[in-house]
Parts: C-alpha cells; sequence; structure tokens
C-alpha cells in the first residue's frame, strides 16, 4: 500500500511542480519527477527538523538576526 500511496502522491506532486515550472512532460516523466521530488523533500524537510529541533533557538535567532538585518538595510537611514 505504501508504494501505490507514493505513486498517487508522486503523481499529484509532479503534475503541480511540471505546472508551475511550465514544463511539458509525459506521464512516466512527470511521476517519477514527483516521487523523487517527495523523497528529497522529505529527506530535507527531516534533516531541517532535526536541526530545528536540537537548536531551535540558535536557528531562530540567526533567522531572526538577518530579518533584522535586511530590513535595517532596506528600510534603514541611508548615508
Amino acid at each position: 500500500m505504501p508504494i501505490l500511496l507514493l505513486i498517487i502522491v508522486g503523481a499529484a506532486a509532479g503534475f503541480i511542480a511540471t505546472r508551475l515550472m511550465r514544463i511539458e512532460a509525459d506521464i512516466v516523466t512527470t511521476i517519477a519527477i514527483g516521487i523523487f521530488g517527495a523523497l528529497i523533500g522529505g529527506l530535507v524537510l527531516r534533516f531541517l527538523l532535526t536541526i530545528a529541533g536540537a537548536m531551535a533557538g540558535f536557528v531562530g535567532a540567526v533567522l531572526g538576526a538577518i530579518l533584522l538585518i535586511w530590513l535595517w538595510q532596506t528600510y534603514g537611514p541611508k548615508r
């Protein structure tokens, strides 16, 4: 059952991704793009959640500092 679910989800994800990226692909390629994209995305998401779970405060602080620097450079006083 998990393989059938992976194919169905992969087909849907591949269809949406190929339409968003404006790529014309056949059905087999679309399904393959979706399945491999789901595998890669799942691995990346698990990795990021592991890092965020272990160092959530640090990651949040860095992202907040980056946002603050961008806001300062964009809307702060001009020299």
